[in-house]
């Protein structure tokens, strides 16, 4: 499977080691940025792992500093559900439930044992489907009609 994953600065440590367990687990990872600690704004990162996610039909893995402004930037994007999890029962029902399509993951907060096994967790989970997907219905409307006004 394809990955896509992006970090601003704050985040590039920690990106570089969740990019060695992913191809310890075998994955094909597409690196999005940012390729070294020096300054880079979250936003541009967000728009670049949101490209390879609705183009290619992956799932996302988005880093900063705390994963709000990652996560928030990414959400702008119709089609995208970005769950900014702190832990591994989050990260599971991020997917089973919301069908999450990236994780956003903190950096200053969430150290790389346990980020390493909240992404496999993400990973490992699906979309539960039957209730959740008319909720899922009723974002897709409210998406597509604050966009059609803008």
């Amino acid at each position: 499977m394809k990955i896509a994953i992006g970090s601003d600065h704050a985040g590039f440590q920690l990106k570089e080691e969740i990019i060695q367990v992913l191809q310890a687990e075998k994955y094909s990872v597409v690196d999005c940025g940012s390729f070294s600690a020096a300054p880079v704004d979250y936003p541009d990162i967000a728009e670049q792992v949101v490209q390879k996610v609705l183009s290619q039909r992956i799932p996302g893995i988005l880093i900063c500093g705390t994963g709000i402004g990652i996560s928030i930037a990414a959400n702008k994007f119709a089609g995208i559900r970005a769950a900014l999890c702190h832990d591994t029962f989050s990260a599971r029902l991020a997917r089973e439930h919301n069908d999450a399509n990236i994780l956003a993951i903190g950096a200053r907060i969430t150290g790389p044992g346990l980020a390493a096994e909240i992404v496999k967790t993400f990973l490992a989970a699906e979309f539960a489907g039957d209730r959740h997907q008319k909720r899922l219905d009723k974002i897709s409307l409210i998406e597509n009609k604050y966009m059609e006004r803008s």
